[in-house]
């Protein structure tokens, strides 16, 4: 399947990149391949077979997808192709034939890199690369040129310099051309000494050690500040989902704070905190997370793990689904195989509140089918983050995860404690008062059971 198009020209909904959002400059013309593998790499080690999905994703997916992902670094796609590859190459991934193919649209387009959606070894980097006679990206390096575009904190940067030199330690062969010299060995005479290449290890891996120094003392403030919390017991919240789920303008709706949220994958990489007062006055921090995305590299959740404690100390996890995408089910299974790996298990429903965003995009029918259509025993909150259909519901439900279901409780305060009254209003939903001429008030009070604990330590049953 062929399809040549300039960037704005693909289905921009599903990709998540509208096209009055697009950068007017671009950064280079981009060729994009999609290779589709008919059968499984031989090697059982190969990480890219043990995490396929058991969910079947579409080829045409992967494509937006792919397309969303060159334009989250403003490249200009002139190309983009799905190619299905019946005998895998291990020098090349691609057939000659293709490869032949691919080097004259290259010439044609003027095309500076080449996306292939997959993960390349080195091998196969550097000869695609002589082959097509231009730069060439795999899934990993794309992922990794967005993060290193969307770090905005000190933590950031560093997670993603370190997943960076990661990632080009195996790599070196192919980035660098005087590997074959070598620095002079000890003695007289000199002998062979050390290998360029071997003194670019050595460097990359010093700035590996002093990289990792540098996060352990991120992560040991991380730890100052959850304790801090903790003597401040406010219940975690933290949103994850697929990228572009929409998690970062549903924090917005929640907590009104102004966290950037595009239609953009990976438009929020460092994770921001907010307190919020739900409805019946409960207190938590809400938490805004790094999208999820398929095949994520291994060192990438490894370096970004200080940022994802926050999920793994979370005392709720929201679960936020693009439900109007047509992958929302291979996407919900990349989530969980990730939250997973953090030690979190996804099928927890006491634990992680799914929620299905975007709504808005599907018809009554649609909607219907899918709510009735899902097995688990508690049915996901349905929300539009962009409209705020629904939001006011999930609030509710967190809030009742958090401190318990909410009933009535009756207060009666005499004049000495009238000043205790601006507390109760500001911790409960008062629904009804009554003022007595004594100057003693009676409130009935909605609240949850930590409120109503509280309360009755408070006030007693009844304050007299």
């Amino acid at each position: 399947m062929t399809q040549t198009e300039r960037a704005g020209g693909s289905r921009r909904r599903s990709t998540g990149v509208a096209k009055d959002q697009m950068p007017q400059e671009k950064t280079a013309r981009a060729i994009i391949i999609v290779p589709v593998l008919t059968r499984l790499p031989k090697a059982s080690g190969d990480e890219a077979a043990r995490a396929r999905p058991r969910q079947p994703r579409s080829a045409q997916a992967r494509l937006e997808e792919a397309i969303g992902l060159a334009a989250a670094i403003d490249l200009d796609t002139v190309h983009s192709e799905i190619v299905t590859v019946n005998d895998p190459r291990p020098a090349t991934l691609l057939g000659t034939g293709k490869l032949d193919e691919f080097a004259t649209i290259v010439k044609d387009n003027e095309a500076e890199l080449v996306f292939v959606d997959h993960p390349l070894t080195p091998v196969q980097q550097r000869n695609l690369e002589k082959a097509l006679n231009a730069k060439v990206l795999d899934r990993t390096g794309i992922i990794l040129e967005i993060f290193g575009r969307r770090a905005r904190t000190r933590e950031g940067a560093l997670q993603v310099d370190l997943a960076h030199l990661n990632y080009q330690k195996g790599r070196l062969v192919r980035s660098w051309t005087h590997l074959e010299r070598q620095r002079g060995g000890a003695g007289f005479l000199g002998g062979p000494g050390e290998t360029q290449i071997e003194a670019d290890r050595r460097m990359l891996q010093e700035k590996i050690m002093r990289l990792k120094r540098e996060l352990e003392t991120v992560r040991r403030t991380r730890d100052l500040h959850r304790s801090k919390r903790r003597k401040v017991p406010y219940p975690i919240v933290a949103i994850v989902g697929y990228t572009n789920a929409g998690k970062s303008t549903l924090f917005n709706r929640m907590t009104g704070a102004g966290v950037l949220a595009e239609d953009m994958l990976f438009a929020t990489l460092d994770p921001t905190l907010r307190r919020v007062r739900l409805p019946h006055g409960t207190l938590v921090i809400l938490s805004d997370t790094v999208g999820f995305i398929s095949d994520l590299p291994t060192h990438l959740v490894a370096a970004f793990r200080a940022t994802l404690e926050e999920v793994v100390e979370a005392d709720l996890i929201i679960h936020l689904r693009d439900i109007s995408d047509p992958d929302t089910a291979a996407q919900a299974e990349d989530v969980a195989r990730i939250l997973g790996d953090l030690g979190v298990d996804a099928s927890d429903e006491r634990r992680v509140l799914e929620v299905w965003n975007k709504v808005d995009l599907l018809d009554e029918t649609d909607r219907e089918r899918l709510l009735q259509a899902d097995g688990g025993t508690t049915k996901p909150v349905a929300i539009s983050a962009i409209s705020g259909e629904g939001v006011d519901r999930l609030s509710a439900l967190v809030e009742e995860r958090i401190a318990g279901a909410t009933a009535t409780v009756r207060v009666k305060l005499t004049t000495a404690r009238a000043g205790e009254i601006d507390w109760v209003y500001r911790n409960g939903d008062v629904i009804g008062r009554e003022n007595h001429e004594d100057g003693s008030v009676d409130l009935i009070v909605n609240a949850t059971a930590a409120i109503r604990k509280e309360i009755e330590e408070r006030f007693g049953r009844a304050a007299e």
